[in-house]
């Protein structure tokens, strides 16, 4: 049994502490306050996570600041979608009293759809946020979870995204399974994303494509209205074509009849 003291240990037992403390804060349940449109570009199709169709998602916000703790709450709303408490949720929670920052919830950023930019999105947010507010504090590394390195694809995916924020990965074993992340302060992370697969759309390019949307839909009504009128030209064509057709066949047969009993008699 592992000794209660021990360096192992300890970590296990300062996340317990912080999950006991969010659960019981005032501000653990705040619903978001404001939102904004995001527009997942379509992107190929991977071997991996299947089909990545154009799609939208609603990103809510929420922030609260005293004098010894600040937190922002980020969160991810897919339409129709109806979503797990830790799923597609970022929390950057701010102890001025140490100076420090910390990422949260702690069962890590779990995130759908995946492999669509939204990890990154989300982390570049919170530390836009955070260095806004404490760019000297240092950061609170933690433990990253083991299911997301159950196939190397994930894992790399995992670490990518990380990294490209500015975190330092460090395995604590050959496998590569259990793993941390760290680095020094708020100013070394970096607030960039790959915007050619999220954009943030404002109320008004949201109001011009569904303008635009609506233009191409009724365009489409008018062609496919002209399209059913030549289709119904051609069958009533087709119906007098098969109609001519018919008395032509049937006057050929009499008249071979009429030959057939003129030639017998």
């Amino acid at each position: 049994m592992t000794d209660a003291n021990s360096p192992q240990s300890a970590p296990d037992s300062a996340a317990q502490a912080h999950a006991m403390a969010e659960k019981a804060h005032p501000w653990a349940d705040l619903a978001p306050e404001h939102f904004r449109l995001l527009r997942l570009a379509p992107l190929p199709v991977d071997r991996h996570t299947g089909a990545r169709p154009l799609r939208f998602v609603q990103l809510g916000r929420v922030e609260r600041h005293a004098k010894g703790q600040s937190l922002l709450r980020l969160t991810l709303h897919l339409p129709g979608v109806r979503e797990r408490k830790e799923l597609n949720l970022l929390e950057v929670w701010i102890d001025h009293r140490s100076q420090e920052m910390r990422l949260g919830p702690e069962k890590g950023l779990l995130v759908e759809p995946v492999n669509r930019g939204l990890g990154r999105f989300m982390l570049a947010q919170g530390i836009a946020w955070a260095q806004q507010h404490c760019a000297h504090y240092r950061v609170e590394g933690a433990t990253l979870a083991a299911k997301d390195a159950l196939s190397e694809d994930s894992r790399l995916r995992r670490d990518h995204c990380l990294q490209a924020q500015g975190f330092v990965i460090e395995y604590l074993d050959p496998l590569q399974l259990k793993a941390r992340y760290s680095t020094e302060r708020v100013s070394s992370l970096h607030s960039d994303w790959s915007s050619e697969k999220v954009q943030m759309v404002d109320l008004l390019d949201a109001a011009a494509m569904l303008q635009q949307a609506d233009l191409s839909l009724r365009e489409q009504d008018a062609k496919l209205r002209k399209l059913e009128s030549r289709i119904e030209l051609f069958r009533r064509e087709d119906s007098s074509l098969r109609f001519t057709i018919a008395c032509l066949v049937a006057f050929c047969m009499f008249q071979a009849g009429l030959l057939i009993w003129m030639a017998t008699r």
